[in-house]
């Protein structure tokens, strides 16, 4: 990427400082943008109505020309990309390049993303980066999450602008009917275009929409390809890699004078002592005594003027003057700005006009905004009314006594300190007698004895289940680790899931913690 060519000021900027600078650039190239955007989308336009209409079914045109804004969005794209480096291309390269320009990346926009709110941000990223896969997935979070936000209000203002533009265009007629049959006119276009339309105004209805949204959408693309250049500025410093590159070059131009100073000052001879002092004492008898005390005590000070600095010749230069002038009111060096405004003498409201031309629209607005909130809260107590059968049992279940836990039972009781000479038989007459959980509670406490005491290890009072198993990598026989990683997870299926073993597997459980840790039979 020629980053040195680039035709903008790159510089971190704010999103929407971001967004004027995209729909400046769209400006700026309109004409090498709306030639191409209506030699394409015009025919599609006609093919599309003329088939819906053929059909009978003129909403298939909308839902088409709709659905296929994606592709035409790439031509507004391809250049504003090319543009910003100074190479604007031309409306027959334009048209040629959509043939096979971005034509991968519309799977996606026209079948899983097509509802994105975000699509002006994610489709330069698509087309323009060439990653795919994973890379492509880390480049839209990268890019986007930071002004997801701004992208969807983005989104959500030009569908507003489509919408003002549209029913603008739909008002302009009425400006020139007289006021006495403005509501019979009012009426009329009603049923005309919305109650029983014929296809000639559903028609000339869709080629307002379209008109409205083909002015409205290039300026959408430039405003999230501004964002994407403003994002990639400042996550990859393209403003400090070019005035890195602009010091390289001017480092390049300026060696060839370099190396031919070197060069002489390596073949010159040195100029002797004498030869200084006879020039010093030149310069002293030219300059009055004054003049020599006057600059040693500029010197001093540190507080030259212009006069001091460049001489009489260069301050009272006229041009050099303006030159001081127009840098001292250059907006970088002082950020000021005087703003003056008009503001009437007399401080009384303006009186509302006496007729106007929608006075029942004038009374909804009023009525609304009198009584909005009592009417929104009219709504919401509807709503809780109509869903009363969801969240009123839950409310009564909430406000309900909580009930009086069970006492511990005697199979939870704690165990005794001193462990019973024959476990395994022990623990065979708790499971007869349905005592089960009191009973591999007992063989998981006799198995944490002789796990520690096969590894020579010390627990702190209280250890829990993982803390065990870690422990028993101590012991030396693999099999005395196997049989006690199965103890510990049967005791744990039988205290939190309360997962009881069958007889069978019970009885094998016993049998062999009572061969590995030698207890009687």
């Amino acid at each position: 990427m020629k980053l040195e060519s680039l035709r903008v000021e790159l510089r971190p900027r704010s999103p929407w400082e971001a967004v004027e600078l995209g729909t400046a650039l769209v400006r700026r190239n309109a004409r090498a943008i709306w030639i191409p955007w209506l030699l394409v989308t015009v025919p599609v336009f006609a093919v599309a109505n003329v088939a819906a209409l053929a059909a009978g079914r003129l909403w298939i045109a909308w839902l088409a020309m709709w659905w296929l804004k994606p592709v035409f969005d790439r031509i507004p794209l391809f250049v504003l990309s090319r543009a910003v480096f100074g190479e604007t291309p031309g409306t027959r390269q334009t048209l040629a390049a959509q043939r096979g320009w971005g034509w991968r990346a519309m799977r996606g926009h026209l079948l899983w993303r097509r509802f994105s709110l975000v699509r002006a941000l994610v489709l330069p990223v698509d087309l323009l980066e060439g990653a795919d896969g994973a890379r492509l997935r880390e480049r839209r979070r990268v890019l986007g999450d930071a002004v997801r936000g701004h992208g969807i209000l983005l989104t959500l203002v030009c569908l507003l602008f489509v919408v003002a533009l549209s029913l603008s265009m739909l008002s302009l007629s009425l400006m020139f009917v007289p006021t006495e049959f403005l509501s019979e006119s009012l009426r009329a276009t009603w049923s005309l275009l919305f109650v029983q339309p014929p296809p000639w105004a559903q028609v000339a209805l869709h080629a307002v929409a379209w008109i409205a949204t083909s002015v409205i959408e290039p300026f959408y693309i430039g405003a999230g390809f501004g964002l994407y250049l403003n994002r990639r500025t400042r996550i990859e410093a393209w403003d400090v890699e070019i005035a890195l590159r602009r010091l390289r070059a001017r480092l390049a131009s300026a060696t060839g004078a370099m190396l031919l100073a070197a060069c002489a000052l390596l073949v010159l001879p040195p100029p002797s002592q004498a030869a200084m002092q006879r020039d010093r004492g030149v310069q002293d008898a030219g300059v009055p005594r004054q003049a020599r005390v006057d600059a040693s005590a500029g010197d001093d000070g540190g507080q030259d003027s212009l006069a001091d600095v460049f001489g009489d010749a260069l301050v009272e230069d006229p041009a050099f003057e303006a030159s001081v002038e127009q840098a001292y009111r250059d907006p970088l060096l002082r950020p000021k700005r005087k703003q003056s405004h008009w503001r009437a003498r007399d401080s009384k409201r303006a009186q509302p006009p006496q007729a106007l031309p929608f006075p029942w629209l004038a009374k909804a607005v009023a009525f609304i905004g009198e009584f909005g909130l009592w009417l929104l809260l009219a709504g919401l107590l509807a709503v809780l009314a109509a869903t009363a059968r969801r969240w009123l049992p839950w409310l009564r279940g909430g406000l309900s006594r909580r009930e009086v836990p069970t006492p511990v039972e005697l199979a939870d009781a704690p165990l005794p300190d001193v462990l019973p000479e024959d476990i395994a038989a022990a623990v065979r007459r708790l499971w007869n007698e349905g005592r089960r959980r009191r009973a591999l509670a007992l063989l998981y406490r006799a198995s944490v004895e002789a796990m520690a005491a096969r590894a020579a290890v010390t627990l702190v009072p209280g250890a829990t289940e993982s803390e065990c198993l870690r422990a028993s990598r101590r012991m030396p026989d693999p099999q005395d680790r196997d049989a006690f990683a199965r103890v510990v997870r049967v005791w744990q299926y039988a205290a939190y899931a309360r997962r009881m073993p069958a007889q069978g597997e019970f009885d094998g459980l016993v049998d062999t913690l009572a061969q590995r840790f030698g207890w009687a039979s």
